[in-house]
């Protein structure tokens, strides 16, 4: 049985056909998001078989696997790699209405070919296809990417990281995608969880700061800061469970830190005042620097108190939380914005009962000259569905301004994920075409074009390359191989 993937699949009138084959088709991909190892980029190394390259890992696909009622020992246990795909094929008719349904039919077609329904009842066969494949020149890691179109790809990575495998990608003249680190210090925001003190050490090591005092602490931070940079870093990212700020001194940070380092429990209200002055010294840092500040807030993680002592965190049980965030995250971009150091800030809203929040939140601080510096980041995790980018679009839109919203990412750990920006595309189009033809935009498909290949390229590219006096050119400043980070002038086409 043929899937139900027709080259319209998603466009339903005249107007998204016509602007998704001459602005989305062919448009470069600029994943400033992701969770790709830059080891195995670098290794490109060939996967034994599909689950390994499809299934291991992906949490999305796990809580899904579970939600049927599929066991444990199938998708994260000792079951062969068969019976976990297998697992998967059982699973997928159920997923109609479902991003996923969608993703994996399209990921088989774009990478493999293979233009079929997965059933239990065609498992065996795409199975044995897509392995053999696996085998062959053309479907290593790297491959993936080049078919993709990928230009930029921002990785997520621990401050204690070395960025082996980013600087010999940088120097890699036969690679020309670029990959970028992402500047993600979970280990020294969240004070409280266990190993805060272990990593505290691995920060000393690596940053040559011998770390006594929360001077030394704020030292090792920045050199970590400068390290990234030197070799292409231009973004952070933040996990903010929960969006609570409080006016701290340094010296108030530094009692909690002392108190920390000796083992002493911390009360919820140090824990929160210690975060606050760290999360705002690193906007200055990246301030400072011209970086690109992300934060991804509301997530409530880890649920299920049982599965997490059995896998770890971030195994597919964390949901939106429905904490408040308006006054926290006011608060926050406020005194940075105070001190002048406000650096261009993505927000991401894991509850889409704060979509408006974070809309309406991102005209409150602008710069001259900078375009949406502040914008309200594309639908995250649980709202990454047709409904969800539209609300978020459409909110968007009617708040802010949709010509300057910097669009996709993948968020994944799958070389094969890319066809989400295609998803998200068609999306657009789709959107743009209707708007347009029941009269609530213009109909002209020049300029409705040009606003399709900003939202899905030119904009991310603009807004994370370009520097004050300057364009951000050059591999050094983690610019695009083969690209600058110049500004298209068609994206001023008038009407």
């Amino acid at each position: 049985m043929t899937s139900f993937l027709t080259k319209d699949f998603l466009l339903y009138n005249e107007t998204a056909i016509a602007l998704y084959e001459k602005a989305a088709k062919d448009l470069p991909v600029f994943d400033f998001h992701c969770h790709l190892d830059p080891k195995e980029i670098w290794e490109n190394k060939p996967y034994k078989n599909i689950t390994q390259l499809w299934l291991g890992g992906d949490h999305y696909k796990w809580r899904l696997l579970r939600i049927h009622g599929i066991e444990e020992e199938r998708i994260t246990g000792n079951a062969s790699d068969w019976e976990k795909f297998e697992a998967w094929a059982e699973t997928v008719p159920y997923l109609v209405g479902n991003p996923l349904y969608h993703w994996t039919h399209m990921e088989l077609k774009k990478y493999f070919g293979i233009d079929k329904l997965l059933t239990p009842a065609t498992a065996k066969e795409i199975w044995e296809e897509c392995n053999k494949k696996l085998q062959q020149p053309g479907y290593y890691p790297r491959d993936f990417i080049n078919r993709s179109n990928v230009a930029f790809i921002g990785t997520t990575d621990d401050p204690v990281s070395n960025l082996r495998y980013h600087r010999l990608l940088a120097e890699d003249e036969t690679f020309r995608i670029t990959v970028a680190p992402t500047f993600r210090p979970d280990g020294a925001l969240f004070i409280e969880r266990p190993k805060f003190i272990e990593w505290i050490a691995k920060l000393s090591d690596i940053s040559g700061i011998k770390i006594e005092t929360f001077e030394d602490f704020l030292k090792g931070l920045q050199q970590r800061v400068d390290f990234f940079h030197e070799n292409g870093g231009r973004a952070s990212d933040h996990d903010v469970q929960k969006m609570v700020y409080t006016e701290t001194t340094k010296q108030e940070a530094a009692q909690i830190f002392a108190k920390r380092q000796k083992k002493e429990t911390l009360t919820e209200e140090e824990v929160l005042r210690y975060r606050s002055f760290i999360l705002k010294e690193l906007g200055k840092m990246y301030a400072a620097k011209e970086w690109v500040m992300q934060l991804h807030i509301g997530a409530m993680r880890s649920n299920n108190t049982p599965m997490k002592e059995k896998l770890g965190p971030d195994t597919g049980f964390d949901s939106p939380g429905d904490g408040d965030v308006a006054e926290g995250l006011s608060r926050f971009l406020d005194a940075l914005e105070t001190e002048g150091s406000l650096p261009r800030t993505i927000l991401f809203n894991l509850n889409p009962k704060d979509n408006p929040v974070l809309a309406a939140m991102t005209g409150n601080f602008s710069e001259a000259g900078v375009p949406g510096k502040i914008q309200f980041g594309s639908a995250w995790w649980f709202n990454d569905h047709i409904d969800g980018m539209e609300q978020q679009m459409k909110t968007l839109a009617n708040v802010g301004m949709l010509s300057h919203f910097i669009g996709m990412l993948t968020d994944s750990r799958s070389f094969i994920s890319y066809e989400r920006h295609d998803y998200f595309r068609r999306i657009v189009c789709n959107l743009l075409g209707e708007w347009a033809e029941q009269g609530k935009a213009v109909n002209n498909i020049e300029f409705l074009a040009q606003m399709v290949r900003n939202i899905g390229y030119e904009n991310a590219k603009r807004y994370f390359l370009t520097r004050k006096g300057g364009t951000g050119n050059g591999n050094s400043t983690g610019a695009v191989k083969g690209h600058t980070g110049a500004e298209n002038d068609e994206s001023k086409t008038a009407l």
